[in-house]
Order: C-alpha cells, then sequence, then structure tokens
C-alpha cells in the first residue's frame, strides 16, 4: 500500500491536449508497431495526470487476478467501482486510469478496483471476459461487500458491459450499476463508413481499431454478444451512464447503446461532449470537460449506490 502526494492541478487550454491526443494516436496506437511496443510507449505516459491530496494505491489479488485499488481518504464501506481500462484489449494497464480512478473515490467516497485483465494477442477472448467475471465473483461474494458499479473507457467499457450481461445470464448479485465510457462495443463495425468522423479522431484510426479486433478474437466471432456486447439483448440490465465525445469513431456505439437499452426498459444517462475526442475524461484536473465528466461520473454512483 502506498500514498502518493497530490500535484497541484494545472488546466490546459483544450487545442494542447488535442495536440497531444493526435501525438499519442501517431506515435502510439500504430498498427505498424509490434504490441510489446505500443505498451511500453504507451505504460510511459501512465500516471502523467494529477492524483487528488491522499490517495492510496493498493495492489490486491481479487479472483485470481491482480488489480491495483485506489482510494483517496476515507471509502464509504462497501461501495466499489471496478474499473476496467481501455486499451483495444491489446495494450494498456491500470495506470491509464488512475487518475480518473482516484477523482472519483474522492467525490463519491468508494474505492475504485483496476484490474490487470490478460491482454490479447497472447491471451484472445474470452480470457479478459474470464478475469473480469472472476474478479467481480469474488467482489459480489465478499461477506460484507456492499454495492459494486461496473465500469470502462474504450476497450474496456466493452468489457464491463460482456460482464454486466454475464451476471445477469448467471443471475448473480444484481449489480449497482454500469458506467461506459466512449464504449467500443461492436467489433464488427465499420469504422471507415464515416470519413467525416475518421478525420475528426486525432486518436483512434480504423486500421489500429481492426487490428485490435483481429488480435482478440477471430472475424468470425465479431457478432457473438460476448465480443461485441451492443448486439446482445439489453433488457434486465441496471442502470447505466454512457460518455462519448462527438468526434470519435466510436460515438455511434455509445449512441446506438444508448437507444437500445432504453428501449429495453433500462434506466439510461447518455451525454455527449461536443468537440471531445476519445477518452477525453481520463484527463481530470487537466481538461474542463474531463472534470465534468468525472462529475457525473461519481453523481451516478452515490445515485445508484445510495439506498
Amino acid at each position: 500500500m502506498s500514498r502518493v502526494r497530490a500535484r497541484g492541478a494545472i488546466r490546459v487550454p483544450p487545442a494542447v491536449m488535442r495536440a497531444g491526443a493526435r501525438q499519442l494516436g501517431r506515435r502510439v496506437l500504430d498498427p505498424g508497431l509490434p504490441w510489446d511496443v505500443q505498451r511500453r510507449r504507451l505504460d510511459r505516459l501512465s500516471g502523467s495526470s494529477p492524483l487528488p491530496h491522499g490517495t492510496t494505491l493498493g495492489k490486491e489479488v481479487i479472483g485470481g487476478v491482480p488489480a491495483e485499488v485506489v482510494t483517496v481518504g476515507r471509502a464509504r464501506p462497501g461501495r466499489t467501482v471496478v474499473h476496467f481500462h481501455g486499451g483495444g484489449y491489446c495494450v494498456g494497464s491500470p495506470g491509464l486510469a488512475r487518475a480518473w480512478a482516484a477523482g472519483l473515490s474522492a467525490r463519491a467516497g468508494c474505492r475504485v478496483v483496476l484490474p490487470d485483465y490478460r491482454l490479447a494477442p497472447e491471451h484472445p477472448h474470452p480470457a479478459a471476459l474470464d478475469d473480469a467475471c472472476d474478479v467481480l465473483t469474488a467482489l459480489l461474494g465478499e461477506a460484507d461487500g456492499g454495492p459494486v458499479v461496473l465500469s470502462g473507457d474504450s476497450a474496456g467499457a466493452g468489457l464491463a458491459l460482456a460482464t454486466a450481461l454475464t451476471v445477469r445470464k448467471r443471475q448473480q448479485k444484481t449489480l449497482a450499476g454500469c458506467i461506459l465510457m466512449a464504449p467500443w462495443l461492436d467489433l464488427s463495425a465499420d469504422r471507415r463508413e464515416d470519413q467525416d468522423l475518421v478525420r475528426r479522431d486525432v486518436l483512434l484510426s480504423p486500421d489500429w481499431l481492426e487490428a485490435c479486433a483481429r488480435a482478440y478474437a477471430s472475424p468470425s466471432a465479431w457478432t457473438d454478444p460476448s465480443v461485441s456486447p451492443l448486439r446482445a439483448d439489453h433488457a434486465g440490465l441496471p442502470p447505466l451512464l454512457i460518455q462519448a465525445g462527438s468526434d470519435e469513431l466510436l460515438a455511434p456505439d455509445a449512441e446506438r447503446m444508448a437507444a437500445s437499452a432504453s428501449a429495453a426498459g433500462v434506466d439510461v444517462t447518455y451525454t455527449r461532449w461536443p468537440r471531445m475526442w476519445h477518452d477525453f475524461a481520463l484527463q481530470p484536473g487537466l481538461l474542463a470537460a474531463a472534470d465534468s465528466a468525472l462529475a457525473q461520473a461519481a453523481w451516478f454512483v452515490e445515485s445508484v449506490t445510495a439506498g
């Protein structure tokens, strides 16, 4: 367990953040680079955002899966958020979401669990889903466990939704809610169809997403709801918070998911931030729009766990 010294929040103009995201897309999320090179470059950038005062980072093994546990101050007993990091199922680590997790813990009084699930292509589907379900099963089985909210960004949001669908199928203890940030929910979708959106997305490219999809699962499996949970029946899901930027390739997934879940009778809150890029919400303390998205996530966690 380690306590992290806070750094002062420094607002960065959106134009500068956008330029940085563009460089990240070009220099890291490049389908021409080996996966290990992408991982190393991305990991170097992890933990660069400011953390709130009193942030504590712990390492645990939950359900056989290594995880980072983030708390700030005194978390409400039993209030847990499990967040799956993004990275196309092929790159990324818990550190990518650490600043967001700390901010959420500070605002909502919860502990945030960041599982270090297995990555493709070394561990293709269903390895990540198996890890996610094992973590959730362990947390739901805690004797003094309280409400659990699932969360994820990008591919991690797809993993969170697939896990929520598995919980529904197994009729396990009910989840309190699910947060889907910039979700990648349909691996079979042609991301080249909307060329205007392709040009506006400064971080993701159709080629990189396709490379990730092929590494994660065979194309014949892309329409399977456990791989592309947008294609599932969404009735019976817990309350959903869906967040997206208007300038990202995955924005259509967020919109389609909000419409499908709402039509199925699910309590859905869907917010789309104008002129924001993919995963902008992971930069709280640096970007005003990210602070707004974090405040909404904290409100959601407090609302669905209030009972």
